[in-house]
């Protein structure tokens, strides 16, 4: 990756990061990791509390970046269907017509994904895995760039359907995120009190930075990120651990290492390196592996999260130099 094109992504960054500052107030991780899986070309499950401004974020990025987006609110009556699309018999050119669902989008936001049956689930996991969708056994393809936010509750189980292993380890990041720090609450009613409207998004003047081609470029750029045998090594010993490790029933397949991989070449472009260093890794491990593991059964009754057994086992790896 040349210089220019190393401080292009860099620059296209922080333009982006501007541009969401306009509307968001801190929530600074959401907005990193968001970026770093937008140049891995990955999907991002987010939880939190509602009214975290998840669902606007993902609307201000989409127009940041001009690409269309579309939201599905998850319920428990959603079928498939619903998801995807279907065809339907129009009885005047006596013919079947494609009606598409909103997966057809750049950014999809899944919101509250857990509150919908698994059959519904399911019907986002070739979406996410091919970006394709199959509808009466014709092929169709998304858009691209492709990506699907989902968001879900941490806190209500009751009426949800906890998200089948295989469509969790779709997405390549699972990002946490917390109530604002006091001062940032009182700069977010300040804001309000001052006339902001989360719903119309056109007052708060927010400039495109780049197109659907230039993220596609971007994640090319972002293959060419160097990677030392070393560090690979380092990133197949975190993940072996997860599988060696008493305090975790089942670890993380071969799909979390290359996670690991794509996103700490991510977050070297990201900062500007056309390099992976040790603390890419380390940075990157958690949001990309916490959805990969499963705690002991006993672990999880006694409030043990998967961050700190990861946090563990980072630091007792020895790190490359």
């Amino acid at each position: 990756m040349e210089n220019l094109q190393r401080d292009n992504i860099k620059n296209i960054m922080e333009n982006l990061k501007r541009e969401l500052k306009k509307v968001i107030v801190e929530q600074d991780e959401l907005i990193e990791y968001s970026l770093i899986s937008l140049l891995s070309g990955g999907h991002v499950l987010i939880e939190g509390v509602p009214g975290l401004a998840k669902t606007l974020m993902i609307k201000t990025l989409s127009k940041a970046l001009d690409l269309d987006f579309k939201r599905i609110q998850f319920t428990p009556d959603l079928m498939p269907a619903d998801v995807t699309g279907i065809k339907v018999f129009n009885m005047q050119t006596r013919e079947f017509e494609l009606k598409k669902g909103p997966v057809f989008t750049n950014f999809l936001l899944a919101d509250e994904i857990n509150r919908t049956p698994p059959k519904t689930q399911a019907g986002l996991l070739e979406a996410m895995a091919e970006n394709t969708v199959s509808i009466d056994g014709e092929l169709l393809e998304l858009p691209s760039p492709y990506m699907v936010f989902a968001t879900q509750n941490p806190l209500e189980y009751e009426g949800t359907y906890p998200l089948p292993e295989a469509l969790v380890d779709r997405f390549l990041m699972k990002i946490l995120i917390d109530y604002p720090s006091k001062n940032a609450e009182t700069e977010i009613i300040k804001r309000y009190n001052s006339g902001f409207s989360s719903i119309d998004l056109d007052k708060c003047d927010i400039k495109v930075v780049c197109t659907a081609n230039d993220i596609l470029s971007l994640r090319e750029s972002v293959q060419n990120v160097k990677v030392e045998e070393a560090l690979m090594e380092y990133m197949v010993s975190i993940v072996s651990e997860t599988r060696n490790n008493p305090l975790i029933d089942i670890g993380s397949s071969p799909r979390g290492t290359i996670a690991l991989l794509q996103c700490s070449k991510a977050c070297a472009a990201y900062e500007g390196r056309d390099f992976v260093i040790p603390e890419d890794i380390k940075k990157m491990a958690i949001p990309t592996l916490r959805h990969r593991i499963i705690l002991k059964p006993e672990l999880e009754l006694e409030g043990v999260k998967a961050d700190e057994v990861l946090k563990d086992i980072l630091s007792k790896l020895k790190v490359p130099r």
